[in-house]
């Protein structure tokens, strides 16, 4: 399992997981944890046999309405064709409870989405080890799929009610960006602070120039890394919606691709995402064109999220390796004129 942020005992964690359950009708089990960072993931088994996945979404990360928004949408997508989770409802038809504080837990929100059965991706910092044929096939795929979630996003009127954050102007470059202050977040050192607040409005006057383009923007997924995506015989699969929002499709793209930039067949890797997107919706030549600053941007926010986060496991050295490949895309835009 990833690290247990609270240091909770397993055995409290699991018996707040059966608490949920009960909702479901389900509490005669032990779940089996699978992570917890955001949320704790349980794998729990259904009546019928087959698995689904439980979230104990984080106290005070997203409100009911907010989560309930992100339900709605992962079952649109899920009707749509794409292979995702969806919701399961409890006994009285709800998708999402809210779990009452205890001496040991805050109050918090709870669901139940269905299993997905492909294998993930890879990991984060683990060269891939799919041979460049089916990297083609998977990173081809991955851009069909993705081009599917913004076709059928497009086509869908959110009800009223609906709220997700959005990873627009401000929630990259404002006051408080969605992530955090990437250029003042504890525990970087003097030297890299200065360099990433002067970066900061180089930034802001690139990003408004991009949008001037008519850049797409609408509902993404946001976080399209190798964890999150689940490769299946002839598909894949797209998980852990927990920071879908709005914001440039972009965004979306730079987001699969960044943590691929060391790979030996990252050209590859980088054409076959593009090609497989094309095939299912445009995406022209001056859009693809602000890929380098979307890749700068995606970077920062890691600075962001792992310096509000110090009990994240290595968050000392992911920091510093978040900080060199920041400073490293924005070369260009840092150099003297």
């Amino acid at each position: 399992m990833d690290q247990d942020r609270t240091k909770l005992p397993m055995a409290a964690l699991v018996g707040r997981a059966q608490q949920a359950l009960f909702h479901w009708g389900l509490a005669g089990q032990t779940p089996e944890l699978l992570k917890f960072r955001e949320n704790a993931v349980f794998r729990i088994r259904l009546d019928d046999g087959g698995h689904a996945a439980l979230r104990l979404h984080r106290p005070g990360y997203h409100d009911d309405r907010a989560l309930t928004s992100e339900l709605q949408w992962m079952a649109t997508l899920k009707a749509g064709g794409l292979h995702v989770p969806a919701p399961i409802p409890t006994l009285d038809g709800r998708n999402l409870v809210t779990l009452p504080a205890t001496p040991a837990f805050a109050s918090q929100h709870a669901d139940i989405v269905s299993w997905m059965y492909g294998e993930e991706l890879g990991r984060s910092g683990t060269p891939l080890h799919q041979p460049p044929a089916r990297l083609t096939e998977i990173f081809g795929q991955l851009g069909q799929a993705m081009a599917e979630l913004h076709n059928i996003s497009d086509r869908w009127t959110p009800p009223a009610s609906f709220v997700r954050p959005a990873w627009d102007f401000d929630g990259l470059l404002g006051e408080n960006p969605f992530w955090g202050r990437f250029w003042d977040c504890p525990g970087l050192v003097p030297e890299a602070a200065r360099q990433l607040a002067a970066l900061r409005p180089l930034l802001a006057e690139h990003l408004s120039a991009a949008d001037r383009l008519g850049l797409d923007y609408g509902l993404i997924h946001a976080d399209l890394v190798r964890e999150n995506v689940l490769v299946g015989a002839d598909h894949v699969e797209l998980i852990d919606f927990d920071d879908a929002g709005y914001g440039w499709r972009m965004f979306d793209i730079a987001t699969a691709l960044l943590r691929n930039r060391r790979e030996a067949h990252f050209g590859l890797i980088q054409r076959s995402l593009i090609a497989g997107y094309r095939g299912r919706r445009p995406l022209p030549d001056a859009a693809l064109e602000t890929l380098p600053l979307f890749l700068l941007l995606r970077s920062l926010t890691y600075i962001g999220w792992v310096g509000n986060r110090p009990d994240t496991l290595y968050a000392e050295q992911r920091l510093a390796r978040y900080v060199k490949e920041a400073l490293e895309l924005a070369g260009p835009l840092l150099q003297p004129p």
